[in-house]
């Protein structure tokens, strides 16, 4: 028969063994975690990065709304600023706000905010003098 201190002994190791073991499992899944968590910050780093290139070659695209030397690109919060018309006539026909989206992408909050804007005929032209 074992005596208390073997049974005593035995259990902490036991303890110990299963301790370590839970550590090593929770070790797995945070890096399992963390390796997921990478491969989406690539693919989404990659989506950013082709989106802004699409929003760079848009203006020479088919079916761009104007003449590509009519469009300044500023990037936020609309891509594109364009006078259609200012290159040819010397006279702007309209003034056109550009937002270029790729693939699923939507309009986030300030880019739905000045499409709004627009519409509802909240737009001015301001002239600030310096003197």
């Amino acid at each position: 028969m074992l005596n208390n201190f073997s049974v005593s002994t035995l259990l902490l190791i036991f303890v110990i063994i299963l301790l370590v073991l839970l550590l090593i499992i929770q070790q797995i899944s945070i890096s399992r975690r963390l390796k997921k968590v990478r491969q989406d910050a690539v693919k989404r780093s990659g989506a950013v990065k082709g989106g802004q290139m699409a929003e760079q070659l848009a203006p020479f695209l088919p079916e761009f709304p104007c003449d590509p030397a009519d469009a300044r690109f500023i990037g936020k919060p609309v891509d594109y600023v364009a006078f259609p018309g200012l290159s040819q006539t010397g006279q702007a026909d309209e003034v056109l706000l550009i937002e270029v989206k790729t693939g699923s992408s939507r309009l986030n909050s300030h880019e739905k905010g000045i499409k709004e804007a627009v519409r509802t005929g909240h737009v001015r032209y301001v002239e600030y003098r310096i003197d």
